[in-house]
């Protein structure tokens, strides 16, 4: 599997097929081709950037868009627009998508959430939880874990990729952070040395 990070909590996972995760106003995806699914976690704008995904999606007329149930109305009439839910499970060729989450992690309060969905991609070779903590249901090996955020303070991400035990965790979801590198750099402070906290480096496709 191959890892492209391409700003804030955007990845193009590349197996056999090109999915990409979280295409928002934060990321950097244009030009992108030969996609067969956007996967979309949430309706928030730093996740779906509706204007530009419709380009994306003319760009790559035979991909799939995937959102979750409060992303639908924002996004329709689109192409390829799909309904997912979790406990839902998605094929494209021969890579497997299955959806997990439910609820966007709390901001504050009574404030009320959106739905989230989580990515699991092959039965657990990458795993992308969007705005939540949602644990895997078992072995992960790549997770995506969001570092800077108004719903997270950093102990949580740390809490976070300590239960779920990744042999990879990729730093993402630092688009208003000034300085990524030091938040990746406490990541990895206190996680196990059982997992590897991989920083990629913006744009370069990594062989995870």
């Amino acid at each position: 599997m191959k890892l492209t990070h391409l700003g804030h909590a955007c990845l193009l996972v590349e197996t056999d097929v090109r999915l990409l995760v979280d295409p928002g106003t934060m990321s950097d995806f244009t030009g992108l081709t030969d996609l067969d699914a956007v996967l979309v976690t949430h309706q928030h704008p730093d996740h779906v950037d509706a204007g530009r995904v419709a380009a994306l999606l003319a760009a790559n007329p035979g991909a799939r868009l995937v959102v979750d149930p409060d992303s639908v109305d924002p996004l329709e009439g689109l192409p390829g627009l799909t309904l997912a839910r979790p406990g839902d499970r998605l094929t494209f060729g021969g890579t497997t998508v299955d959806v997990h989450g439910g609820i966007h992690a709390a901001v504050y309060g009574p404030v009320p959430g959106c739905a989230n969905n989580a990515y699991l991609v092959d039965d657990g070779a990458f795993f992308h939880p969007g705005d939540s903590f949602t644990r895997p249901p078992g072995e992960v090996d790549v997770l995506a874990v969001a570092v800077d955020a108004p719903w997270l303070k950093l102990a949580e991400a740390i809490d976070y990729v300590r239960a779920a035990g990744p042999r990879v965790a990729v730093p993402i979801h630092e688009g208003e952070t000034t300085d990524p590198a030091k938040y990746a750099g406490m990541l990895d402070a206190f996680t196990p040395e059982t997992t590897t906290v991989r920083r990629l480096s913006r744009g370069e496709a990594t062989g995870l």
